[in-house]
């Protein structure tokens, strides 16, 4: 009977940690389409519909506390619920960089569009990409696949430099897209930002699977 609610519980925690993910993963489309598209509609929905996901977070931390406090988890589940606890809050991180996206393309989309030779879709899609493989993997409790998806990490870095060099450069030739420059900058930092929060969550899954500790290493 214990071990049956203790499973109960694990997969409550699952399945909210999931939902939260999937709406993340939302925040980040809709932020980038919103920016893309020059829909402020879209942007404005990004802001309105965080306050969903903080809630969710504080759900799956009282679930957390409970689970520790009254059933007593050992060995693999604890490191579950350990796990779990610490990957919410990067999954309420990586919605508030959408946020952040949002309330940048909010500004761009009111001011005259300059063309600044940023491809986001790119930097966008392999960030989109690495939070859906580092859900999967945390689903599957597979550690192989939370460390290829630590490794595109880098791919995402090196996307980062260049579209950060290309803002540069229309900024240096023309004065009036200093302004605009300066918001594009801050989309791809927040972008990169999103992509160091599923690094994060992939070495949580690591540690939930093989309580190996891989953070601050170099492997």
């Amino acid at each position: 009977m214990h071990k049956r609610l203790i499973e109960d519980s694990l997969t409550l925690l699952r399945d909210k940690l999931l939902i939260m993910g999937g709406a993340a993963e939302k925040a980040i489309m809709l932020c980038t389409r919103a920016l893309i598209e020059r829909d402020s509609d879209l942007a404005t929905r990004v802001i309105r519909e965080d306050d969903a996901i903080d809630q969710m977070e504080l759900e799956i931390d009282q679930v957390c506390v409970d689970v520790l406090a009254l059933k007593q988890p050992a060995a693999s589940d604890l490191r579950f619920v350990v796990s779990i606890a610490r990957t919410a809050p990067l999954v309420e991180r990586i919605a508030d960089h959408a946020v952040n996206i949002a309330k940048h393309a909010l500004s761009l989309n009111n001011s005259p569009e300059l063309e600044m030779g940023v491809d986001l879709s790119s930097i966008a899609r392999v960030v989109q990409e690495m939070l859906v493989e580092g859900l999967d993997a945390f689903t599957s409790g597979d550690p192989e696949k939370a460390r290829a998806t630590i490794a595109r990490d880098d791919e995402v870095d090196a996307l980062y430099d260049r579209l950060y060099e290309k803002v540069i450069e229309a900024m240096k030739r023309s004065p009036d897209a200093v302004t605009s420059g300066a918001e594009w900058l801050f989309v791809l930092k927040h972008l990169e930002r999103i992509a160091d929060y599923v690094t994060n969550i992939c070495e949580q899954i690591v540690y939930m699977a093989r309580g190996q500790v891989i953070k601050h290493k170099i492997w």
